[in-house]
């Protein structure tokens, strides 16, 4: 049995990736200031025994036993990172080091969750790992961009300098269920206000594209990323690309909503298209997402619909 450390445990993705790792049998300690994450998404993991939740900021010190990390703490959607932008890279920067230290004396691999928005609005298209990026440095998103940016930066120099045993995976835009209800996000907004019937709101003119990956997709790559010795960025996403305008018009066709969709301005430094090139991960992992757009918003429509 192994004592696995997931950091952002009761966010997202990591309440789900927690639950997958208990259901392999495996130690996890759940590490969560509940800024984003919530206690009502790890609720159901609070009675088995092999889990234990820690209420801890990852910008102070934590130490304790472990084999392996998953450092998933950091807000991820525009609006909560950008609530508190000093807050957000110091998560980032502090937190990765402060984690990968306690990696370093546990001899542990440490993975780090970061992001496609180190791609920033790219000249590329799609994205693969090769890729440098396009990144405003000093924008209203950079706290979050450069922010991850650097924490690539501190993993590949703690495995260098050190010999830590790290992994990166670059996670492209992911939905289901557990996302928090007011976190902003293109998915939960859209859902959210169909269910409502209210106007469901596109910014710009709905023609920028996203990948939308269901988060079983994503944890099971995770889960194989930390298996192997890779110790470089790998894209993990969805290369199936939508438009806004067309996910808000399968939304309100899947709730049978009444809404009509309205057009604000385009917010700074949005990326006009993203789309994952997973051929490493495929080659790498033996690893593809399974779930089809249609079934994954279901799941994600039947959750918010307990809340709506």
């Amino acid at each position: 049995m192994k004592r696995i450390l997931v950091t952002g445990g009761a966010g997202f993705i990591g309440s789900h990736l927690c639950k997958k790792l208990l259901e392999q049998n495996n130690s996890v300690i759940c590490l969560d200031n509940l800024f984003t994450g919530s206690y009502e998404n790890i609720e159901p993991l609070i009675a088995d025994k092999n889990f234990k939740f820690v209420e801890h900021d990852v910008t102070e010190e934590f130490w304790t036993d472990v084999d392996e990390i998953y450092n998933l703490a950091c807000p991820a959607s525009p609006k909560h990172y950008q609530y508190d932008p000093v807050k957000t890279i110091r998560t980032s920067v502090i937190g990765v080091s402060n984690m990968l230290e306690l990696a370093k004396q546990n001899d542990a691999k440490i993975l780090q969750a970061s992001t496609s928005e180190v791609y920033g609005d790219p000249l590329v298209h799609p994205q693969d790992e090769s890729y440098w990026g396009n990144v405003n440095p000093i924008g209203v998103r950079s706290c979050y961009d450069e922010g991850k940016r650097c924490a690539e930066t501190i993993m590949s120099d703690y495995h260098r300098q050190f010999g830590v045993d790290i992994g990166i995976v670059r996670i492209f835009n992911t939905y289901g269920p557990n996302m928090a209800k007011n976190d902003g996000r293109v998915v939960s907004n859209f859902i959210i206000q169909a269910l409502k019937g209210e106007n469901i709101t596109i910014y710009g003119d709905g023609s920028q594209t996203r990948s939308f990956c269901y988060v079983d997709d994503l944890t099971d790559a995770l889960i194989s990323l930390m298996k192997t010795d890779y110790n470089r960025p790998v894209n993990v996403g969805n290369p199936d690309e939508r438009t806004i305008l067309e996910l808000a018009q399968r939304i309100i066709k899947l709730t049978n909503s009444k809404s009509n969709i309205i057009f604000k301005e385009l917010p700074s430094d949005d990326p006009i298209r993203r789309k994952p090139d997973i051929a490493l991960a495929q080659q790498l992992l033996n690893w593809k997402p399974s779930t089809n757009i249609d079934d994954g918003l279901r799941k994600t429509i039947e959750y918010f619909a307990l809340f709506v």
